[in-house]
């Protein structure tokens, strides 16, 4: 016994180095040069216990960008829209978990294991971009046109774009869509959007796992990015 709960200690203790090592070593591990382009674009981050979502504002780029993703019947044109939110999770547990009084054993096992993915995608008015859970950036066009190239590239497509899932959804403003990749609990929801974050010129941790490493590491290495308002450690 005593044994078994010396090697559980240890396993636990090279987790938790593991997870630190992954929030504090940045990746890239060396800044990009500054840009001469002024930061007129504006990334929102938005995080709860598990999971983080991608906000960026309705504007005539992003809806020329994700067309046939608001064409499928998305409400952007409500008169308090403001922002478009996108995330990348677990099929299973991301449409079967509309709340934690729902969370059933099948769809949690699927998320530690490994799981189809789907992308959700939201509309949303005014965001308290002075809220803890939330982060805000400030980038270049350029930088916002990889993010949202990187997004659309995440959904997966067939004849006619992408592929809406009938009868998923939370409510009458979100959906969700087929993905392209896997879920599984190391590569997951919060590892996705560090990816993206990493495309549009930001840098993460190495291996950002859960949104309370990301957000750490996002405000270390980002300094010159955050917009006003953006949560700080």
């Amino acid at each position: 016994m005593k044994r078994a709960f010396f090697r559980n200690c240890l396993a636990l203790a090279a987790l938790l180095v593991f997870v630190a090592m992954g929030t504090l070593i940045p990746r890239p591990l060396w800044p990009q040069s500054p840009s001469s382009e002024p930061a007129t674009q504006r990334i929102v981050l938005l995080s709860n216990q598990i999971h983080t979502d991608i906000a960026i504002r309705l504007d005539d780029r992003s809806l020329a960008r994700f067309s046939a993703v608001v064409g499928s019947g998305i409400q952007a044109d409500l008169p308090g829209a403001r922002y478009l939110v996108f995330g990348w999770g677990s099929r299973a547990f991301y449409i079967g978990t509309p709340t934690w009084s729902e969370l059933k054993p099948g769809p949690l096992f699927a998320a530690l294991t490994v799981d189809e993915s789907v992308m959700h995608v939201d509309v949303m008015g005014e965001i308290d971009l002075a809220h803890p859970s939330v982060q805000q950036f400030e980038i270049e066009d350029q930088a916002m046109d990889r993010l949202q190239d990187f997004i659309a590239a995440s959904f997966r497509s067939g004849p006619e774009g992408p592929i809406r899932l009938a009868d998923a959804g939370y409510g009458d403003l979100d959906a969700f869509f087929e993905a392209n990749g896997h879920f599984n609990a190391l590569v997951g929801c919060n590892t996705w959007t560090a990816q993206a974050l990493r495309v549009a010129g930001l840098r993460t941790g190495w291996w950002n796992p859960l949104p309370q490493s990301l957000g750490v590491s996002l405000a270390l290495y980002n300094r010159a990015y955050l917009g006003a308002g953006g949560s700080q450690p």
